[in-house]
């Protein structure tokens, strides 16, 4: 599966805690087609899983991953960075073959 690193946990819950919503929130993290090699990473709050969901927990904080994504990101780290050329979430993906520069998208 993937892991998460305990810099990108922090930032997770910090922004989780600034969601407005009713119940426990879950990381939703996949990949879709588009972007400039292909395929773009994809990060977003939910509050519901799908049967098929991967469902991992890190910290106590749960990430969901649909089948197809699982795929592409398998033995992916999920990092945050917040240094001087800028701050965000970062994918350490050993599968893809060729990333963009902006490191938002990715081929394999």
């Amino acid at each position: 599966m993937i892991t998460v690193t305990t810099k990108a946990i922090v930032e997770v819950r910090k922004l989780m805690s600034q969601e407005t919503t009713d119940g426990e929130l879950s990381l939703r993290v996949g990949v879709k087609g588009g972007g400039c090699s292909g395929l773009s990473y994809v990060l977003d709050f939910v509050k519901e899983t799908r049967p098929d969901d991967k469902i991992m927990e890190f910290d106590g904080m749960k990430v969901v991953m649909d089948p197809k994504s699982a795929i592409y990101l398998n033995g992916t780290e999920l990092d945050f960075t917040d240094g001087l050329s800028g701050s965000g979430f970062t994918f350490n993906n050993p599968n893809a073959q060729r990333t963009c520069g902006c490191g938002s998208s990715f081929a394999m």
